[in-house]
């Protein structure tokens, strides 16, 4: 929960705030600071609208950071977020993707020190990082790599940790693999493809678009599909069989009756994306396909006993990323946090035709 003390007025700019600078921090600590809320406004379309807001700063407490937000990337879970929303719901922040410095710590933090420069995608439960100071779990924050601006690092947390899992964690794949991975322009395909080549397996993408085609070619993918076109045909005009795994990251439900067919007995299928009609699984059960879900926020929305695995993922990914052995999914920069620039990318990435990820940097000039 949060506190609002006020809004801005669009019409007078950011110049009535306090300006903020770091070492204000030293000098006392900052009280409030801003924010971009997301309230219900209408029963019809648009339902919701994004407001510049300011807010208390909380006090962390047992595990938490607070941290210092310097870049975000939007999510289609962001999207998702908004259109739930009903009219008794109080405004809350959205965002799941961070970057920022470390300015307190709970009295049970073990991992980190104020100063710290992380990365995190954050919990559904708690308010999100489109503010200027955030508490968050340290069992779900590692430190950033050290080669990569705090936007391009912005890029990477959650599309991270949810391709990680999907891969490893859910599905076991290794060297041995063979992954179609549909729908993998976006952001997870576009970190899940580079993990798992990092480990050796054969990866097969697809896309629609020439652009997509082209930005998984310059990754490294060799194999890319038109999934426009039913799978079996495309793969069978380039003479693969033998599909051992697939990830279903985007329009499931299109491609899900086709991905069984096209996968190998007792291969596995993963998916993360809410299918827009029912699927049939029973179309698995002739081959003992394995059906997994991935959700990022399952740990942290459970307190499972292995939440710090994530700790641990993002912390293997930041050493893959300054070892140079996986590349920032980073696509564009829409400019600093704002109300104006994340309706903006939220309209694009509820588009569902964006490659990579968009991020925002930086807050406004005051």
């Amino acid at each position: 929960m949060f506190v609002i003390c006020c809004r801005i007025d669009p019409a007078a700019g950011l110049s009535s705030l306090r300006a903020f600078h770091p070492y204000f921090w030293h000098c006392g600590r900052v009280r409030t600071a801003r924010a971009v809320a997301c309230g219900f406004v209408s029963d019809q379309e648009p339902r919701t609208a994004l407001s510049d807001v300011v807010v208390e700063v909380p006090d962390p407490q047992k595990r938490d950071l607070l941290v210092q937000i310097e870049a975000v990337s939007v999510n289609p879970i962001d999207i998702k977020v908004r259109r739930r929303m009903a009219a008794t719901d109080p405004p809350r922040i959205l965002g799941w993707d961070a970057t920022g410095v470390v300015r307190d710590v709970g009295d049970q933090v073990e991992l980190f020190e104020v100063g710290d420069r992380v990365w995190y995608a954050g919990a559904l439960t708690r308010p999100g990082s489109n503010c200027e100071f955030q508490l968050v779990d340290e069992r779900i924050v590692a430190r950033r790599p050290q080669s990569l601006s705090p936007a391009h690092a912005a890029a990477l947390p959650l599309t991270s940790i949810t391709a990680w899992e999907l891969l490893f964690d859910r599905m076991s794949v290794d060297q041995s693999a063979q992954v179609l991975l549909v729908g993998s322009a976006g952001g997870v395909g576009s970190i899940a493809v580079q993990l798992a080549q990092h480990v050796g397996a054969t990866v097969i993408g697809t896309a629609s678009r020439a652009e997509s085609e082209q930005w998984l070619i310059d990754r490294g993918v060799t194999h890319v599909l038109n999934h426009a076109n039913p799978l079996d045909e495309e793969l069978s005009a380039r003479s693969i069989t033998g599909i051992t795994h697939a990830a279903l990251l985007t329009h499931s439900a299109t491609h899900f009756a086709s991905t069984a067919t096209v996968l190998a007995p007792q291969g596995q299928l993963g998916m993360i994306d809410d299918p827009a009609e029912p699927v049939d699984i029973t179309l698995l059960k002739g081959k003992s396909i394995s059906l997994h879900w991935e959700s990022m926020f399952t740990r942290s929305l459970y307190q499972t006993s292995d939440m710090t695995r994530q700790h641990e993922i993002l912390n293997n990914v930041a050493a893959l990323v300054d070892a140079g052995s996986i590349n920032s999914t980073f696509s564009r920069d829409l400019g600093v946090i704002c109300a104006e620039n994340l309706t903006q990318a939220h309209e694009l990435v509820g588009s569902q035709r964006t490659i990579g990820k968009l991020v925002l940097s930086g807050w406004p000039e005051q």
